[in-house]
């Protein structure tokens, strides 16, 4: 059993489950992450607006994860199929990803080739082929032969055989994650320019024959990528292993055929079990996670740009916009106080107080008697004032609200 949303949040800021439970009455009650950040810190514990932008995030993931859970485990139960071991598991699934591989065997979908198989009775032979691979494989076929069945042949008995095992190696949650893992590791993303858009597209020729890793590959190359293949000028391809040296049998293949004691031992049925296994490997599996890992890279590019972005606008507003000169800056506040920090030339934070020259507490002589110690002692020539408090100041005063205060 997973701990409570609440629980799993403090766990990964690494702050007191009070916290994130008064974050969480704030954001439930319709204030924003940088009304939180700026005015209610004595109720969250001072968290930051970093902190509370991912306990926001994080939030909405995991009740979004309880709700999809809920859904499952109501739909499972529908079909008879919800025992205790199945329950656990799907209770213990951390994230939406290995929740979707848990449910798949048991979502609800049209009628595929390895239903109609089963309904034509094919599963014992599919089952008998991979548990006893000593037996022949058309001999084992032919008692399940049944035109009332539309089991018109041998033939067809084997290929509704394998549609079974395919979809069964298609829906192991424990396999598929680890497929997908390893997809990710050591998987590639191929771009080539499509026919005639050479000179349409001559602002992705870097990209016209182009490979390179999944972990390797920088968020704004994967954003390049993607638009230029929305612009229709490149195709891309995922490759599974380095194509200068594909191997016979890929690493991908074996580990399914480990999964389910599959080998070329020389046995009647081996060899249509190897087939089977890189069968589904080529036309399902590899299919599915081609796409999860489409949709996965374009997302982890998306969030590093956004980090990137925010980097440089955090820079560009924490430049000093009058120059290297000691500022004396005000924060608005009227029950709190108003929040005064001093910088010097280089930007460092020299001191910092608090001040109360509204009501309730009205201390207004002793708010300008810490205001004037602290321009003395630091020199200040620069003070900058909060625009709410400027904008009261200014009612009673004709200068601009967002000016940068001189001082004599």
């Amino acid at each position: 059993m997973l701990p409570s949303i609440q629980s799993r949040i403090s766990t990964e800021l690494g702050v007191r489950e009070q916290q994130v439970a008064a974050a969480v009455d704030l954001l439930d009650g319709g204030a924003t992450v940088p009304f939180i950040a700026r005015y209610r810190k004595e109720v969250t514990g001072s968290l930051d607006d970093a902190q509370l932008r991912t306990l926001e995030e994080r939030l909405r993931y995991l009740r979004e994860l309880e709700e999809r859970r809920k859904v499952i485990l109501d739909s499972v139960r529908e079909q008879g199929k919800l025992d205790t071991a199945l329950e656990a598991t799907i209770m213990a699934a951390d994230s939406k990803g290995r929740l979707e591989d848990i449910y798949l065997p048991f979502k609800p979908k049209r009628r595929t080739k390895a239903e109609i198989a089963k309904e034509a009775g094919l599963e014992p032979l599919a089952d008998r082929l991979l548990a006893e691979p000593q037996h022949e494989p058309a001999a084992s076929a032919a008692p399940f032969v049944n035109a009332e069945k539309n089991v018109a042949d041998v033939a067809a008995a084997l290929d509704g055989a394998r549609a079974i095992l395919v979809e069964r190696f298609a829906e192991n949650a424990d396999l598929i994650g680890a497929l997908r893992e390893e997809l990710w590791t050591y998987g590639r993303l191929k771009s080539a320019v499509r026919d005639g858009k050479q000179e349409a597209g001559a602002k992705f020729k870097d990209y016209f024959e182009f490979t390179e890793p999944f972990a390797k590959m920088p968020s704004h190359r994967v954003m390049a990528l993607f638009r230029g293949e929305r612009e229709e000028i490149l195709d891309l391809s995922i490759e599974q292993d380095d194509p200068a040296t594909p191997p016979p049998i890929s690493s991908y293949e074996l580990r399914i055929m480990r999964a389910y004691g599959i080998a070329d031992q020389g046995r009647a049925s081996d060899k249509w079990l190897v087939d089977t296994a890189r069968w589904a490997w080529r036309t399902k599996i590899f299919v599915t996670l081609s796409i999860d890992l489409r949709l996965r890279l374009r997302s982890a590019a998306e969030d590093e740009a956004v980090r990137v972005f925010a980097e440089n606008l955090r820079d560009l507003l924490l430049a000093a916009p009058a120059g290297t000169r000691p500022t004396l800056g005000l924060d608005p506040g009227f029950r709190t106080g108003v929040k005064v920090a001093v910088v010097d030339a280089t930007g460092k934070v020299v001191a910092t107080s608090t001040i109360y020259p509204h009501e309730p507490q009205r201390r207004w002589d002793e708010a300008l008697a810490i205001l004037a110690k602290l321009v003395r002692e630091h020199k200040v020539e620069l003070i900058a004032i909060g625009n709410c408090f400027s904008t009261t100041l200014s009612r009673a005063s004709s200068a601009p609200p967002s000016k940068l205060l001189k001082i004599p």
